[in-house]
């Protein structure tokens, strides 16, 4: 009959699981930050949540308790009237609030990732198609020789004659590329390789003679001699070592002008332009990789172009381009891709906003109806603190402290998560061709602080309420 005024017990220090917590909460932070490649993040993306998921609940379950005992044994800190009641009542209750709180700010991540990454997708969605699509056309063949190239090059010609839109500002390059596992020392490729393999690499091999065309060079290199572009990573030693063969870095180069028309670092950390003296040894390179001496070269040819003419034109290029080239390859173009771009971002986002307002309500209701709880608990407490000469405006300043230390606890410690994940989430957004980082880095930013403003307002709504009840 007299249970409800029996006294609650202490909860106890749980340092194992407060170690834990740190445990997971820095391991999902590592794989976040250190992550190199789109394809990485994209298969270490959800364990690094989960192991956050995990390192959250365990903080606040079992590190909240431990950091409000550490604050209670602070003399100076402690024994002061609103510390001294807030700190002491929420070590009681931090046994129920903790699981609570800790999904609060799993929610609060998740509306604010959400948010930010698919308005900046939208946002973005010019930025995109220009990094996608540097010149207004481009068409790309497969596996083609000297001959083939003169078809495709007439071919374009004349289709785009026929839709009066001549080529203007031509950009074309023929190379190889290959995909290589680099295993400390050598470059082992062929058949075997993967994208998927954490030490993969992406070569890509020009000539002196199409490096010197495009960046109007003078570059001279002796056979077995290259210079080599790092898009992303560092050079593996002085020399580029295949099984049974060797090419001497002659120089790195500081810049490659084609290295985003190439898309180099999409998918890979670690991504090579070689120049080599010419032909003869890209041969041998590719005759190490797989191990065959009758291979030969198997050359992509890139023809970008623009065409300074509307939009509905570029579309009936592009349609004619890809209906009519007389190789493998294909043709697409900035207009012609921009309603497909438009439909997944503009989904993303519709989804985006609709989960994020769901997200809202859901941490709204959780933070709501758990202070007006505590408020009816806390009623009786406040009447007996009011009986022994405590006044009002000391128990509402007590009331602010409480509820603005559980209040905000979970929103600075979302802002921590999205700040560990920002690296892996703009590795992501790589994937949709979004590699502007500073509008995403903003986008991130004002959606922070417009979230901080509904949960500043969510705050003033319920602490009024909370105080209505308990005085």
């Amino acid at each position: 009959l007299k249970g409800g005024n029996v006294g609650e017990k202490e909860p106890r220090t749980k340092w194992l699981i407060a170690l834990a917590g740190i445990v997971t909460l820095g391991a999902g932070y590592v794989m976040a930050i250190t992550v190199k490649s789109p394809l990485a993040a994209l298969y270490e993306f959800f364990i690094a949540v989960m192991l956050v998921i995990i390192g959250t609940y365990c903080l606040f379950t079992a590190g909240s308790i431990a950091i409000l005992k550490t604050l209670r044994r602070n003399k100076r800190f402690y024994y002061r009237t609103n510390p001294f009641i807030a700190v002491s009542g929420m070590i009681y209750r931090m046994k129920q609030n903790a699981a609570g709180l800790a999904s609060i700010c799993i929610l609060s991540t998740m509306v604010i990732i959400m948010l930010s990454s698919t308005v900046s997708l939208y946002v973005g969605l010019e930025d995109v198609l220009r990094t996608r699509y540097p010149r207004e056309i481009a068409v790309m063949a497969y596996h083609v020789d000297d001959e083939q190239i003169g078809k495709l090059e007439a071919a374009v010609a004349e289709i785009s004659e026929e839709a009066g839109a001549r080529p203007q500002n031509p950009l074309t390059l023929q190379y190889v590329t290959e995909v290589a596992v680099h295993d400390g020392r050598t470059f082992i490729g062929g058949r075997g390789a993967s994208y998927t393999d954490k030490n993969a690499v992406l070569l890509t091999f020009i000539t002196a003679e199409e490096y010197n065309r495009i960046e109007g060079a003078r570059a001279e290199l002796s056979e077995g001699e290259a210079l080599v572009y790092v898009e992303e990573g560092k050079l593996p030693g002085e020399a580029l070592r295949f099984d049974g063969f060797s090419l001497a870095i002659r120089e790195q180069l500081d810049e490659f002008g084609l290295a985003k028309e190439l898309a180099l670092n999409d998918f890979l950390p670690n991504s090579y332009v070689v120049v080599t003296a010419g032909e003869a040894d890209i041969a041998r390179v590719r005759q190490s990789l797989y191990g065959d001496e009758k291979i030969g070269i198997d050359y992509d040819y890139m023809y970008h172009f623009d065409t300074a003419t509307d939009r509905e034109t570029q579309i009936r290029l592009v349609s004619a381009l890809y209906a009519n080239l007389p190789v493998d390859g294909y043709a697409d173009g900035r207009e012609a891709s921009k309603r497909e771009f438009l439909t997944v971002y503009g989904s993303l986002f519709f989804l985006g906003l609709f989960l994020g307002a769901l997200f809202i309500l859901g941490t709204v209701l959780i933070i709501y109806y758990k202070q007006i709880s505590e408020g009816f608990d806390d009623k009786e407490r406040f009447a007996i603190m009011l009986k022994v000469g405590l006044d009002h405006g000391e128990i509402k300043k007590t009331i602010r402290f409480q509820v603005l230390s559980v209040f905000f606890l979970p929103l600075l410690m979302a802002v921590c998560h999205i700040a560990a994940a920002f690296p892996v989430i703009s590795k992501l957004l790589a994937i949709f061709r979004m590699t502007n980082v500073p509008l995403y880095a903003l986008c991130t930013g004002l959606t922070i602080l417009a979230f901080a403003a509904c949960y500043a307002a969510i705050y003033a709504l319920t602490a009024r309420t909370y105080y209505k009840i308990v005085r």
